[in-house]
């Protein structure tokens, strides 16, 4: 049957279940590289990272030390930098600045250092 190309799906079905972990991984899974593991590991923690703020300096020194944590970490997330006061309020925040990581603000009213939140996204993601 070899018309419309029947026998190609029936090859490709059969090998798709050719993995050798048998655990039933198709063929595609029993192929990932040792780094893409690794990768796919690390990714594993998704971030949702916001700092608070009204523009002041303060404000945008957090944001700065938050980006520079998020690039030394090698963190595929972006830093949202949140002005409006209606959103921060949503958040229950009454000082600023504040560091929200996934929608629980865990800093509010200081001025931190790279270092320092670096910290606090290793525990997160922990």
């Amino acid at each position: 049957m070899g018309l419309f190309g029947l026998r190609k799906k029936k090859n490709t079905e059969e090998k798709a279940h050719a993995c050798t972990c048998q655990r039933g991984c198709h063929a595609a899974e029993a192929n990932i590289t040792e780094t893409e593991k690794k990768r796919t590991d690390t990714d594993a923690c998704t971030l949702s990272i916001k700092v608070l703020g009204t523009g002041c300096a303060s404000c945008h020194a957090l944001l700065e030390s938050t980006k520079q944590a998020v690039v030394s970490m090698g963190l595929d997330a972006e830093v949202e930098y949140v002005t409006d006061m209606t959103q921060i309020a949503g958040y229950g925040v009454m000082r600023m600045p504040a560091l929200v990581v996934n929608e629980n603000p865990v800093v509010m009213g200081k001025t931190l250092k790279p270092e320092e939140v670096e910290e606090i996204l290793k525990k997160t993601c922990s």
